[in-house]
């Protein structure tokens, strides 16, 4: 999809809630007429055309004199509206086959159906939000745990944008200065003596310090994989169940019960984990049962984090050994069974982290997750109060003004021309402009709102 597909001011229609059994259903409309256009298959038109913006107007949707549904029209007049135009939400009653009715017939009434992302992307040009916050939007909808959520606040509520704002302010009052210098020069004995070079130097620091954002924003985005291994009967399938807190995964004595892996996601102290049960690791003549043990050491291997089981109650094997020994990833060793085993922990030489659970009781489970969260988190910056970076292209675009800034500096220390430094600025300020939307191609603008849901 390219901006071109877009039609600014047309009036478009979407469903905006989830197509299932509801108390209630939204459908969306937005653009040029789109008051008038719904009073025409509405059961009290005056009032709703008369109805001032932020107002709730009950009545009916007709089709033809036909009864559809009983509704609630929520009115908001330009530009007081997410979109920046004239909208209207239709409350009606949740069940998919009145929401699709109604949306089919606001098609028949002049509407468009509303593409991914339109909504929001009149919101940017029409000046309600910009490329952070807009952004947000997105992550929010697809978050996966509160504090996923709260950082993608943060950026929606404008702490990037903010920060960013602030960036620009000292790379332009440096280029101010610079000017002044070039119109109306005096004797100085290098270049880098024509301007205080501090504000250059704390915008390349505050840069790097968004810049180093990235990694924690994404884990908090994307999630991390978490492995379940060891051999058959540690425990992994009674841990798998204990993190989810429901009985996903069949818990027998028997060994091999687990043949495939089992996957779901999970909170951990506020971390967004796909976490994944796997087939125990022994030798089996069981054709199928090896195929699941060839999985799990797959998985193992492309795992974030690899929690490797061993029962308290038994010895380490010389497999447990050799994998944990070969296991390249970070890995945590965590004996089960403690309510088995509670005073005496087993003996294990090995640097990593070990830590004793039960997952009957729910012993030793809170300290499992503190390391899990310290091992996903180290060398991460999760500050949820500092601004942070909420997507690749604005990872990119920051990353490309702190490359241009570092250069002025260098060519203010190389004593280039006054030229130089100007032109490096000035493609900083270019970048940062396009984590914002200031400067923003149109084949990029297209990318980020395809990936937005249709109602958004």
């Amino acid at each position: 999809m390219t901006i071109g597909s877009y039609t600014p001011e047309e009036a478009i229609s979407s469903i905006a809630t989830a197509l299932a059994p509801a108390a209630l259903g939204i459908v969306r409309l937005s653009g040029k007429n789109c008051i008038e256009l719904v009073s025409k298959v509405f059961s009290r038109p005056k009032a709703l055309l008369a109805a001032p913006g932020n107002t709730l107007v009950y009545g009916w949707i007709v089709d033809n004199g036909k009864k559809i549904d009983e509704v609630m029209l929520a009115v908001y007049r330009a530009p007081k509206s997410f979109t920046g135009e004239d909208m209207v939400e239709i409350f009606c009653h949740g069940g998919p086959a009145v929401v699709t009715a109604i949306q089919t017939l606001m098609l028949k009434s002049g509407f468009r159906q509303a593409l991914r992302g339109e909504y929001t992307f009149r919101a940017y040009i029409n000046g309600k939000t910009d490329l952070t916050k807009a952004e947000a939007v997105k992550e929010i909808i697809d978050s996966h745990t509160d504090a996923g959520r709260s950082h993608a606040v943060g950026r929606l509520s404008g702490s990037l944008f903010e920060e960013i704002d602030s960036i620009k302010k000292l790379i332009v009052d440096t280029l101010a200065a610079i000017e002044v210098e070039i119109e109306y020069p005096e004797d100085e004995e290098t270049i880098a003596d024509t301007f205080d070079r501090k504000d250059i130097e704390l915008a390349r620091d505050r840069l790097q310090t968004l810049a180093d954002s990235w990694k924690g924003e994404k884990l908090y985005q994307d999630g991390a994989r978490v492995v379940l291994a060891g051999r058959t009967n540690a425990g992994k399938s009674s841990l798998f169940n204990a993190i989810l807190k429901e009985e996903r995964a069949i818990v027998s004595d028997i060994e091999g019960t687990t043949r495939d892996w089992l996957e779901s996601w999970a909170s951990i102290n506020g971390i967004p984990v796909r976490l994944f049960d796997t087939a125990g690791l022994r030798q089996t003549d069981d054709v199928i049962e090896a195929q699941g043990v060839e999985l799990s050491r797959n998985l193992a291997s492309d795992a974030d984090l690899v929690l490797y089981l061993i029962d308290s109650t038994t010895k380490p094997t010389p497999e447990d050994e050799e994998f944990i020994k070969n296991c390249k990833e970070p890995l945590i060793v965590v004996w089960t069974k403690s309510d088995k085993n509670e005073d005496v922990r087993p003996a294990y030489e090995t640097t990593c982290p070990q830590i004793q659970i039960s997952s009957k009781t729910g012993t030793g489970i809170p300290l499992l997750f503190a390391q899990i969260a310290k091992i996903l988190t180290s060398g991460l910056t999760t500050d949820r109060e500092q601004a942070g970076l909420g997507s690749a292209r604005q990872r990119d675009s920051v990353a490309e003004a702190l490359e241009n800034v570092k250069h002025a500096l260098i060519s203010a220390d190389d004593n280039y021309t006054l030229d130089a430094v100007v032109q490096d600025l000035e493609e900083a300020l270019d970048c940062l402009g396009e984590v914002t939307g200031d400067v923003t191609p149109d084949d990029v603008l297209g990318s980020i709102f395809a990936n937005f849901c249709v109602g958004k």
